[in-house]
């Protein structure tokens, strides 16, 4: 049986505050087209439709048209809720669009109650893990504590002993949301750490023949059995090496067998760069030019902020979309305090001193020196008629 494991898709999710409404359309194509000329016999979204809770219209017409679009091709579609998702909103009508071919499986309570397809070889039982979150679904599953290992392990219990009533030889696929021990994250995952420990290791998911990941955003291979998909796009900037991809898993022909996984490639909206250095060298380096029509991260590292950096990049980088500043600055003693290199100075030498310091050994010019010693005045004078008024007042009380 081949599958094809998918994740993640955030529809709803704009980057930067630009939207990817259309890239996220352009990549359900892809995912259409994909199961047609692959052959593909059943398609799995390992959570993470949606970006948040309560999506957008535009994203729950996406939605809607991926799944008429799945059902047209007669290919069961097997998904799950993740953490971004709400479980009850994306269940809705779950019974209904069952009859379609397409499974949703968004309570706890059934995990153990499988999608089960057929093939030449057998049977395959599908089961659907939503994002089980701690706190919210201990007691349902009979878990022994309150951690992800505890609930995830107490799920899959319940899908060990319903395959073990099953004709042997029956070939198993597990979907799960979260976070498994040797995975690699990035930026743009939304913390599910509970207790101090987010993730669970990859032996609770012991005893089926593959485990299609979500949660993630990168692709990457747990083990030989247990995948991430990551992503169908970069969300963060920290995904700028990321291949965006999706698994095309065959399964064996018998349970066991080892699956052959091939990756397949997501389009690609716009290249993600990101650069870093003064502004003069970012603007004038001609090994950037490769950048200039990427959606770019810009590190400026001059002492001193330029003036109107995003308006200068974007002459060279229309589509530069966030500045960071880490200016250059000179080594200091790292066994000197604080205090000690405050000592014996005045109040206008430490205001000084700090400019320099965020300006990476560039202290203030005249002018500012002026309008430092200004501002200095100001409070003292300000604090000298507090002092004043409060003696005052104290004389008329001592009356």
């Amino acid at each position: 049986m081949r599958i094809l494991h998918t994740s993640d898709w955030h529809l709803g999710r704009s980057f930067h505050r630009v939207s990817l409404l259309a890239a996220q359309r352009e990549f359900i194509d892809h995912l259409v087209a994909t199961v047609r000329e692959r052959q593909v016999d059943a398609v799995l979204v390992a959570g993470d439709v949606y970006d948040r809770a309560v999506p957008p219209l535009a994203a729950v017409e996406l939605f809607d048209d991926a799944l008429h679009r799945l059902a047209d091709l007669r290919v069961p579609t097997v998904m799950i809720s993740g953490n971004h998702d709400s479980a009850r909103r994306l269940g809705v009508g779950a019974g209904l669009i069952e009859r379609a071919g397409v499974h949703l499986r968004t309570d706890p309570a059934g995990c153990a109650t499988p999608v089960v397809l057929a093939d030449d070889h057998g049977e395959v039982a599908f089961y659907g893990l939503p994002y089980l979150e701690p706190g919210l679904v201990r007691e349902a599953l009979g878990a022994s504590a309150a951690g992800h290992t505890a609930v995830l392990g107490a799920a899959m219990d319940q899908v060990r002993a319903d395959l073990a009533t099953r004709p042997s030889g029956t070939r198993s696929v597990v979907l799960a949301h979260a976070f498994v021990t040797g995975g690699a994250s990035s930026d743009s995952e939304r913390d599910i750490t509970v207790g101090g420990v987010a993730s669970v290791p990859a032996e609770v998911f012991d005893g089926v023949d593959y485990v299609a990941l979500g949660h993630l955003h990168g692709c990457q291979t747990i083990a030989e059995r247990i995948r991430y998909s990551g992503s169908p796009l970069a969300y963060s900037f920290s995904e700028a090496a990321h291949r965006k991809s999706m698994w095309l898993v065959e399964l064996g022909a018998a349970a066991g067998a080892a699956p052959v996984c091939e990756r397949v490639d997501c389009p690609v909206p716009r290249p993600l760069a990101r650069i870093r250095g003064r502004i003069e060298d970012l603007l004038a380096d001609p090994d950037l030019a490769r950048h200039e029509e990427a959606w770019v991260e810009a590190t400026l590292t001059d002492p001193v902020r330029p003036y109107e950096p995003m308006a200068a990049l974007a002459r060279r980088f229309p589509h530069v979309l966030t500045l960071v500043f880490d200016p250059e600055r000179p080594p200091e003693d790292p066994l000197a305090s604080y205090a000690q290199r405050l000592r014996g100075r005045s109040d206008r030498e430490i205001a000084e001193d700090f400019v320099a310091h965020v300006r990476g050994g560039r202290g203030p010019d005249e002018g500012e020196r002026v309008l430092l010693g200004d501002a200095l005045e100001a409070v003292r004078s300000e604090e000298t008629g507090v002092g004043a008024a409060g003696a005052e007042a104290a004389v008329e009380a001592g009356r």
